[in-house]
Parts: C-alpha cells; sequence; structure tokens
C-alpha cells in the first residue's frame, strides 16, 4: 500500500511529540533525585552570615567642607629701580630667600661717579658760603665804626641765606647719588620662595621693565582661600563669635591625607550673588612645604563638637530612593530603613532620622542581603562580602 504524503506528515509530528515527552520525564526524575537544584522559598534558604554594630551616641565634630585654592601672602615681582648692566645674580630659582637678602647687583660705577660730582658741588658751595659768612662779620664790625653802610650789611646777610639754601640743595644732590648708588644692589623685599629669573647677567636692565627680573612669593607662613555656601553662615558666625580662630585642615585631592593644620583667619564681608557663597581665609604655618601656591585643597573646618546619634559611614548604602541601612528586626531578619544623615568625622556619620539608639545595623555581609532576608550575626570581620558597602548604583 503505498505511503501518502498525509501519512508521512502524521508520522514526523508522532515521533517528535514522542522525543518530547521522553526529555520532560527525564527532567522531573533529576528534579525529584535532586532537591537542592530548584528553588527554594525565602523562609527555608540558609541564613546571610553578617556583621552588625550598634547606632550609639557618639562626640562628633561639626565640619563645613569646601574647596580651596592656596594663596601667598605676598607675591612681589623685583624690579631694578635704576638702569644699568646687570652684573651678577646671586639667587637660585626656587630657593628660599630672606627679606633683605642680596639677589644681583648692577653696576655701580655711574652713581659713583654721580655721587662724586655732588659732593664736589656740596663742597665747593661750602667754601663760598664760608667766605661770605666772614665777610659779613668784617662788615658788622665796621659798620659799628661807620666805615660801611647798613645796606652792604644787608647784602651781604643775603648772599649768605642764598648760599645756605645753595648748601641743602647739594645736600639733597648728595642724598639722590647715594639712593640711586644703593639701588645697585637689589635686595629681597619680603622672605618667600623665589620663582624663575627672567634676564640673566650681562644684560641691560631699566626700572621701566614690568616682568622685572623675579618674582618672590611668601609661603611661610601661608594662606588659603575657600569658599562655604551661604546656608552655612549662621553656623559659621556663631563658631567664630565663641573662638575667632576656628582650627581648619588641609586634605589633599584624594582626601587621603592631613597636608597642613592651621587656624581661620578672616572672613569677607559680603556673600558673592552669582555663587551664593562667603569667601574665608585660613592661615597656615607651612613649616614643611607642603602648601604650594595656587595649589588646589580640600578644606575641612571645625565648628564644635557635638553627641549624635552616629554609625560607621561604610554601613550606609546609596539608592534610587535615596540613603539607607539594614538593620534586624527582632526576628532575625533584614530591613531596608531609609536614614536621615548628619555630619561626618574620622569614619563616622551621624543620623538625624530613622534609627533609634540600640538598633542592630549590618555593617558586612551587606551584598547578601534582601528585604527579610534571614540574618546570622558573627563577630569575625570575614562575614559576608569583602566589600561591605554597596556602590551608589546598587
Amino acid at each position: 500500500m503505498p505511503v501518502t504524503r498525509r501519512s508521512l506528515l502524521l508520522m514526523v509530528v508522532a515521533v517528535a511529540v514522542l522525543v518530547a515527552l521522553t526529555l520532560l520525564w527525564r527532567g522531573c526524575a533529576r528534579d525529584a533525585a535532586d532537591p537542592a537544584s530548584s528553588d527554594k522559598p525565602e523562609d527555608e534558604r540558609p541564613p546571610t552570615p553578617v556583621r552588625v554594630i550598634k547606632a550609639a551616641p557618639q562626640q562628633l565634630a561639626v565640619q563645613i567642607k569646601a574647596l580651596g585654592t592656596v594663596a601667598p601672602l605676598r607675591t612681589v615681582t623685583v624690579r631694578p629701580r635704576v638702569d644699568g648692566q646687570l652684573l651678577r645674580v646671586t639667587f637660585q630659582e626656587g630657593q628660599q630667600v630672606t627679606a633683605g637678602q642680596l639677589l644681583a647687583e648692577i653696576d655701580p660705577a655711574p652713581f659713583r661717579i654721580q655721587l662724586a660730582q655732588a659732593n664736589g658741588q656740596q663742597k665747593q658751595n661750602l667754601a663760598e658760603l664760608e667766605n661770605v659768612r666772614i665777610q659779613l662779620k668784617r662788615f658788622r664790625n665796621l659798620a659799628n665804626d661807620g666805615y660801611v653802610s647798613a645796606q652792604d650789611v644787608a647784602n651781604l646777610e643775603a648772599q649768605v641765606r642764598q648760599f645756605e639754601g645753595r648748601l641743602e640743595i647739594d645736600q639733597a644732590a648728595v642724598d639722590d647719588a647715594k639712593l640711586q648708588l644703593s639701588y645697585t644692589r637689589i635686595v629681597a623685599p619680603v622672605s618667600g620662595r623665589v620663582g624663575l629669573r627672567s634676564v640673566d647677567a650681562g644684560n641691560l636692565v631699566t626700572s621701566a621693565d614690568s616682568a622685572g627680573i623675579t618674582t618672590i612669593a611668601q609661603t611661610r607662613p601661608i594662606s588659603v582661600l575657600f569658599s562655604v555656601p551661604e546656608s552655612a553662615l549662621a553656623a559659621v558666625t556663631e563658631a567664630v563669635a565663641r573662638d575667632a580662630k576656628l582650627p581648619v585642615q588641609a586634605w589633599d585631592r584624594e582626601e587621603r591625607a592631613i597636608l597642613a593644620t592651621g587656624e581661620l583667619s578672616s572672613v569677607d564681608n559680603s556673600i558673592d550673588p552669582k555663587t551664593g557663597t562667603l569667601r574665608m581665609r585660613a592661615l597656615f604655618d607651612n613649616r614643611n612645604g607642603a602648601l604650594f601656591p595656587n595649589l588646589f585643597v580640600n578644606m575641612r573646618m571645625q565648628l564644635e563638637a557635638t553627641e549624635q546619634l552616629a554609625i560607621p559611614d561604610a554601613a550606609v548604602q546609596y539608592g534610587s530612593k535615596g540613603t539607607y541601612v539594614y538593620v534586624i528586626r527582632p526576628n532575625g531578619s533584614a530591613q531596608a530603613r531609609p536614614v536621615v544623615l548628619g555630619a561626618a568625622s574620622d569614619g563616622q556619620i551621624a543620623v538625624t532620622d530613622g534609627l533609634r539608639v540600640g538598633e542592630q545595623v549590618v555593617l558586612e555581609g551587606i551584598d547578601g542581603l534582601s528585604e527579610g532576608g534571614k540574618v546570622k550575626i558573627v563577630t569575625t570581620p570575614e562575614a559576608g562580602s569583602s566589600n561591605p558597602r554597596a556602590s551608589p548604583g546598587q
């Protein structure tokens, strides 16, 4: 009997159904033999090992964080005050110098000649003055005897006053020549760090050159300029009223190390309307030279220390709905609790809302937790994940 196309199609469908039933039966038999491979209900899963810490009141310092820029107290451009040839430069670039230290010298020969001319002119006029004074004394004696008139005596007195005026002019010329000669020695006007020099010895320099020879930046002590938001103005003014010298710390860019510790020096007299911030200046002795001009630093200004409910900042998680922590319920399950955070200091952060004193907060093992999941409290730091703090994207 010939096989029709319809019969062949029915045979293929029957074989396919038989194969599918066979595979399904084998899968069910394997699941029955291995119950661990199936998903367990939440209450049948093993508890997650975690390490916890109790929320407790602690003394936390209220700090204000801001970005700052290191600024020298004084920056001076060293410029020649007379024109001439630069004979020598006595400083090294980047050297620390003190006020009055010799930095460079201009050829003094032309100025010594000017001083000699002024001294000579002064001596000449002084000799003429002495001669007129002698004549005046003689004419006064003759006038008493009636040999000369009173007019002749008056003329000599006028000449004496004239030469005395010339003598004052000569003294001013001598002083000016000495001053110009002293300007050939270029000294440091302030103490600080010398910058790169802009001219070498042998060149002609002028007092009109705005670039000067070099610059000096005062770095010991040094200041840092930073700005705080206007919302912190009340707290800052209250703290300044209690203590005018608030402690301030300068941290590196990554906030891993303290570069220097100083104190608040001054507060600006107005708020910047463009940024809504208030500028401040802090002073640092900078003995180790860690603060360099125009360096960006992270500033921390301590206002006060108060007792607040606090937990380690590693326990705080960040999600799409805000900050939260995992707390342990009395039945041993985990609960994600939203919290409101306050000031932070030295790895501790204040919780202003969402926690009560004594509640257990999960510190390690957070990665394996879920809402309502059972936990097992352990005391070793190996509990749970090696990274106890969730990323902000979790």
